[in-house]
């Protein structure tokens, strides 16, 4: 059996209707796959025409219709939403879907679509410092009963936020990056897993000792932040995740562009069962 969990991901900013986000999750589902997770973005990256619904509001629609289906984003940019508006939206939609939310979060890329809908887009330093007091909050807001933050981008008081996830500790958070210094060390102190795009299974084995290093000197075990690659589904193959899964990957989100076709979306149920 492999040791490779699987998720659908769907680039939601290129024109994906409601409809369309049904079909496909309820598909996926009935195909047995554990997870669908969506990017976070308003402006397409592809040139396709037809924008994005908002990441979040469709993912509690989308677990009011499901029953199984994992569901998350990859990623949800810091520069975005506020964190205590983001861990509410995340605990909602843990509750309506009882307790299959998971959480991915990164510093931002895109400066064109920062710039289309008025988000600061500061430099990368200054982004991944945000992200830091980000997750911070988010952790804390889900599992303290209440408490206070003094940081340079956020301040809160006292926050009791109420109801807590349904998922115990919490929903699992996923940092996505290159493996930059920065976002490893908000990794090892905060997240779950460290999802990387398109890079080869090297990459995978330098990446799983620079992390254990930072999980050490958080003062977490080696090895507890797990390792997954997102890539496209179309040409990935068993070989392929042989390798990634000797390289220590233990999820990989398949990157399905072409969200009209459900066949594919069958097709990889059927191959992994």
């Amino acid at each position: 059996m492999p040791l490779v969990r699987t998720a659908l991901m769907i680039e939601g900013q290129e024109g994906v209707t409601w409809q369309q986000w049904v079909a496909l999750a309820q598909t996926a589902e009935q195909a047995g796959i554990e997870a669908l997770f969506r990017s976070d973005h308003y402006s397409t990256v592809t040139g396709r025409s037809g924008g994005s619904l908002d990441a979040w509001t469709t993912l509690a629609g989308l677990a009011a219709v499901t029953e199984r289906l994992r569901l998350g984003t990859l990623v949800s940019p810091a520069t975005f939403r506020h964190p205590s508006l983001l861990a509410r939206a995340v605990a909602t939609v843990d509750h309506i879907s009882g307790g299959r939310a998971e959480l991915g979060m990164g510093a931002g890329w895109m400066e064109q679509e920062h710039r289309a809908f008025g988000f600061p887009f500061p430099p990368y330093e200054e982004r991944a410092a945000l992200l830091a007091e980000q997750i911070e909050i988010v952790h804390r807001q889900w599992t303290e009963d209440r408490f206070t933050f003094h940081g340079d981008d956020y301040e809160l008081f006292n926050c009791e936020a109420l109801p807590k996830p349904v998922q115990r500790p919490h929903p699992p958070l996923l940092v996505g990056g290159k493996g930059r210094r920065r976002t490893l060390e908000v990794a090892a102190r905060w997240a779950d897993e460290y999802n990387a795009f398109h890079v080869e299974p090297e990459f995978f084995r330098d990446l799983r000792r620079r992390l254990d290093e930072a999980l050490a000197a958080a003062g977490r075990e080696p090895g507890s932040v797990r390792l997954s690659l997102m890539t496209p589904l179309d040409g990935w193959t068993a070989e392929l995740q042989r390798e990634y899964e000797a390289a220590g990957v233990e999820r990989v989100f398949l990157q399905h562009l072409d969200h009209e076709d459900l066949g594919a979306v069958e097709r990889l149920g059927r191959d992994l069962g």
